[in-house]
């Protein structure tokens, strides 16, 4: 990290979202600052991903399809990438679901709740991963 609290992502975000509108709008506001963004609408899929590629960080949806889920591949994350454990954004429109709230509460990664101000979202973003420098 640079004095400015800036840094390059080398690599690229892992977005993981099923909402074909709602992962355009976080790549194109992800890639609008800077970040490469691979992105997957399986849970499932993202864990093959990340099992062979080499991600900045990720953002994940709390509830995907396939059977495993933003606190599943958390957990994936915790036991076998432990460094990206902290470089991971939830989003969701489930807040207020216990399951959610456990899981972020267990966690303690940062959660932007649908539907979000992109301003909002790219600052937990930036504060997450850091800023890209361009």
């Amino acid at each position: 990290m640079t004095q400015t609290g800036t840094k390059p992502a080398c690599a690229p975000v892992l977005l993981i979202e099923d909402e074909p509108a709602v992962m355009a709008l976080v790549r194109a506001v992800l890639e609008g600052h800077g970040y490469s963004v691979v992105s997957t609408e399986s849970g499932a899929e993202a864990l093959r991903l990340l099992d062979t590629g080499h991600f900045h960080g990720v953002v994940s949806d709390m509830r995907t399809p396939g059977g495993v889920d933003g606190a599943q591949v958390y957990a994936w994350i915790a036991t076998h990438r432990p460094e990206l454990a902290s470089r991971l954004v939830f989003i969701t429109g489930d807040i207020a679901n216990e399951e959610t709230a456990a899981t972020l509460r267990r966690t303690g990664a940062p959660c932007v709740e649908k539907p979000f101000r992109v301003h909002d979202f790219i600052r937990v973003v930036e504060q997450t991963l850091g800023k890209v420098v361009l």
